[in-house]
């Protein structure tokens, strides 16, 4: 009786002592650019900063992140769900290709073109990254642009 009163005291202490109840903090994006850009195709880059403060992990998942190029939504993210490491800081890779092509339409050729003559895209990265451990889940809203540099 006493074995399974101090084991079941130990099993509450040890879960109570546990930090699940605060969700990771999305810090933002960083390190926008450019990998890889010639006639056919253009690959982003980007890392997703977070910090969890919690004893325990979790899952990451992008869906519905989108890529804009010059106001045009051009790409989608889906990713495999990333393992969230507990008590510190990480980021989640972030990388698209995009075909050239498909970022040309009438309404945005004239700004592509003048892009192209710049060498300097707008990127905007929108959607939602969900968390989720333990049954508890919440969604971190994305919105971030930067005026890159591109070289063909």
């Amino acid at each position: 009786m006493l074995k399974r009163t101090l084991l079941f005291l130990l099993f509450f202490s040890l879960v109570f002592n546990c930090t699940v109840t605060e969700e990771p903090e999305f810090l933002g994006l960083d390190n926008i650019k450019v990998v890889d850009s010639n006639i056919k195709n253009i690959t982003l880059s980007a890392d997703a900063l977070f910090t969890n403060p919690n004893d325990v992990g979790g899952t990451l998942k992008t869906d519905n992140l989108k890529v804009y190029i010059n106001d045009t939504e051009v790409a989608t993210f889906v990713s495999e769900p990333f393992e969230v490491p507990s008590k510190e800081n990480f980021e989640i890779p972030l990388t698209v290709s995009i075909a050239t092509d498909s970022i040309i339409d009438r309404k945005s050729l004239g700004g592509l073109l003048g892009s192209l003559i710049s060498q300097n895209l707008k990127v905007q990265y929108k959607g939602d990254i969900k968390y989720k451990v333990l049954g508890y889940s919440s969604t971190y809203g994305v919105d971030e642009t930067q005026n890159i540099k591109i070289k063909l």
